[in-house]
């Protein structure tokens, strides 16, 4: 592999057993085991300080721009893609044309393990996405969402927003 367009804060912990390739990482950011994260030269893949990142997830920016916030959670076995179809197929892909765009989650977000995020998403910050749920739509700051697609579960309530930001 070509390393290439790092760019690392202070304090960033990464297992020696996970790729990286074109992104900015924030300040102490840790990224477990076994985990593939890249953009691309255009499209450098932003990580933001005191995020974490759990084993075996792939943050794919290649396409299209990813980026996650700070203080964001990211459990074990999530995959946060920013382009996805039939890439091997251009017969498949005149019925199901590849789905490429940007994907942005919010500052102090928390992925539940085996999450999918899909292109063209955005989470505000302070989201809460239940384990093993398939999101490919949008939602805004303060939303708890679940399912395969995701749904919205509930909205933080006035009490647990003013506790988050009393400490923000």
């Amino acid at each position: 592999m070509k390393f290439e367009n790092i760019f690392l804060g202070e304090n960033v912990e990464i297992d020696p057993s996970s790729s990286f390739n074109n992104v900015k990482i924030g300040d102490s950011v840790r990224i477990a085991k076994r985990c593939s994260i890249f953009g691309a030269p255009e499209n450098l893949l932003e990580i933001g300080k005191e995020t974490y990142i759990g084993m075996n997830t792939i943050l794919n920016g290649y396409k299209a721009k990813l980026k996650i916030g700070a203080n964001v959670s990211i459990a074990q076995n999530v995959n946060i893609m920013v382009d996805s179809g039939p890439n091997a197929s251009e017969f498949l892909q005149n019925i199901f044309p590849i789905e490429k765009g940007p994907v942005h989650i919010g500052d102090h977000t928390w992925i539940g393990a085996g999450a999918i995020i899909m292109p063209n998403v955005t989470l505000g910050n302070f989201c809460i996405v239940a384990a093993n749920s398939y999101v490919n739509k949008s939602y805004p700051a303060y939303s708890i969402i679940g399912g395969s697609p995701a749904r919205l579960i509930r909205n933080l309530t006035e009490d647990e927003k003013s506790k988050l930001l009393d400490h923000d």
